[in-house]
């Protein structure tokens, strides 16, 4: 049988639930069984995770910055209070249970936040000296930066290589990182790129998106995901 994934969407103004097809496309392209995860169930937390074989907590708008004890800066996105609810107990609860987690964009921002890291609210007014575009002005299965992957980490061993090129559109990024999760790749400018766990059988974050990237034949975005998948057949 497939394993299913559950993956966390945004929700809009309206209330309607968004996902980018991207992403159940990745899933199943390795091999996943994708299971939308919507808005406002978060008191099911537990049956949900228990009903998950893994997590693909994916992009979308801005975290509420209350939930590491800041306050909103002037260029704060929009954020979803919704889905903050139940992503980040939905993703300590996968970690309680050690069940796989692959977070991206967002979704490794939410991941470094439930084991009580922080962000930078708007990378640009908090980082000083130059930075590069994290925001390509590119289509958006276009490579536009390097990423330098720590030797040794387990992203190394995915990848088959140190340094790799990604895609890249977000504005918020991983400030400090707490255990047990560690950097595992950074731009050249120094900002955070990926992050994985030292305590767990399978948890990555990264900050581009993948998904695309695997879609348009990335070798590199493939192995991320056919190794989740992987991770999440393993009992």
């Amino acid at each position: 049988m497939k394993p299913i994934i559950g993956i966390t969407t945004d929700t809009e103004k309206n209330y309607n639930h968004v996902l980018n097809y991207e992403y159940v496309k990745a899933v199943k392209r390795a091999g996943g069984l994708p299971l939308i995860i919507p808005v406002g169930i978060e008191e099911d937390i537990s049956q949900i995770a228990a009903m998950l074989d893994g997590l693909l907590a994916s992009g979308g708008n801005d975290i509420s910055p209350l939930l590491f004890d800041e306050e909103p800066l002037q260029k704060l996105g929009e954020v979803s209070p919704g889905r903050d609810a139940i992503e980040i107990d939905l993703v300590r609860e996968m970690l309680k249970l050690d069940k796989p987690i692959f977070g991206i964009c967002r979704g490794m921002q939410v991941l470094n936040v439930a084991v009580g890291g922080n962000i930078y609210q708007d990378l640009y007014a908090q980082n000083e000296g130059t930075l590069l575009q994290h925001i390509q002005n590119a289509p958006n299965d276009y490579k536009s930066h390097y990423v330098q992957i720590t030797k040794g980490s387990l992203f190394e061993k995915i990848a088959e290589t140190d340094k790799i090129t990604v895609n890249s559109y977000h504005h918020q990024s991983v400030k400090d990182v707490p255990m047990p999760l560690i950097i595992n790749g950074k731009a050249s400018d120094g900002i955070i790129e990926s992050l994985e766990s030292t305590e767990h059988r399978f948890v990555i974050g990264v900050q581009w998106h993948p998904e695309i990237l695997s879609n348009s034949g990335d070798a590199v975005s493939l192995r991320l995901f056919e190794r989740f998948i992987e991770a999440c057949t393993e009992k």
